[in-house]
């Protein structure tokens, strides 16, 4: 029987505890993409980016889709990017439960994207619990908005800037607030 990375573990959801014994290739990932992003916030060029996020996240990134930098991430390899995204500057993205952001999207500054937790019980608290977010197509995030684990944000849909998303959006809908609520339909 094959037994699952530590990757893929944590994209399946499984709750990993800091003491895991493959906990320390997460360091290794962690050591290897920050090099790689101090490369990326360096470039000043949109295809050196785009080819340096490229390595970061393990897969070509699609020439329609645009990064301004700064960028932060923790792991890169569970972030998937669909065609036509846009992500504006100093965006954080945390993937250890992966992060799925689909064709012509739209990101403000300052977005969080956090695809990982951890419980407030104190005698599992040094435990990581991943919840994958997936960001549909046509989206749009605006400036300073964070998403929180296991969202996943409907089609056509907006999160005002400055929301606090901790549940999902439906399709065709503004969202707004902390927490985030519906504030209107779209048609």
């Amino acid at each position: 029987m094959n037994k699952k990375n530590i990757f893929e573990r944590l994209t399946s959801g499984e709750v990993i505890h800091m003491n895991d014994p493959d906990y320390g290739v997460i360091r290794e990932m962690v050591n290897r993409t920050k090099k790689l992003s101090n490369q990326l916030n360096r470039a000043d060029h949109v295809d050196d980016i785009r080819s340096i996020l490229g390595e970061i996240i393990g897969k070509k990134v699609d020439d329609s889709t645009t990064l301004f930098t700064p960028f932060y991430t923790n792991i890169g390899i569970n972030i998937t990017l669909g065609k036509n995204v846009f992500i504006n500057h100093a965006c954080s993205f945390l993937d250890l439960g992966g992060i799925e952001i689909k064709d012509d999207v739209m990101i403000g500054p300052r977005v969080n994207i956090t695809s990982e937790n951890h419980p407030t019980e104190i005698a599992t608290r040094k435990s990581m619990v991943p919840s994958r977010v997936i960001i549909e197509e046509n989206v749009w995030i605006g400036a300073g908005a964070t998403i929180l684990p296991g969202v996943r944000v409907g089609r056509n849909s907006v999160v005002a800037a400055g929301a606090l998303v901790n549940k999902d959006v439906p399709p065709n809908t503004v969202v707004g607030g902390i927490p985030a609520k519906i504030l209107k339909n779209l048609n």
